[in-house]
């Protein structure tokens, strides 16, 4: 149970619409080029790949490889108790994102685990992506 707020997110321009759309939409959604179909995170003016101004904010399907993974043994914030965790997930999409692994950690062999995202509304309203191991075959 979160007892206190979660810690102010610092938001540059067009980081905004990532946010706002996880909130109010409840979706994870990132920007994708108009033009050549490239993913965009973070999210920015322009398509790295073709130069491209044109975006849209699509859904991703929320599945991922876990790619690198930390426990911080020492609390630097009220709101991450220690210990807590840190991981590197390179979406289906093709962006890599930095989240937290939440439920059964699954000892030592994580990295290359897929991963399904998972929205969490804290109790102030913040709503995070974060993901869970995803059932093995």
């Amino acid at each position: 149970m979160q007892t206190t707020t979660t810690p102010p997110r610092v938001l540059g321009l067009y980081d905004i619409p990532f946010w706002e759309k996880m909130r109010d939409e409840n979706a994870m959604k990132l920007q994708c080029c108009s033009d050549c179909g490239a993913w965009r995170y973070p999210p920015g003016p322009i398509c790295r790949e073709c130069l491209s101004p044109n975006s849209e904010w699509k859904p991703v399907s929320g599945g991922g490889e876990l790619l690198s993974w930390v426990r911080f043994h020492k609390q630097y914030l009220p709101a991450y108790p220690a210990p807590y965790n840190v991981i590197a997930v390179r979406l289906d999409e093709g962006p890599t994102i930095i989240s937290n692994l939440v439920g059964e950690e699954g000892g030592k062999h994580l990295i290359g685990r897929r991963v399904q995202l998972q929205l969490d509304r804290m109790d102030d309203g913040v709503v995070l992506p974060r993901f869970v191991l995803a059932q093995q075959d």
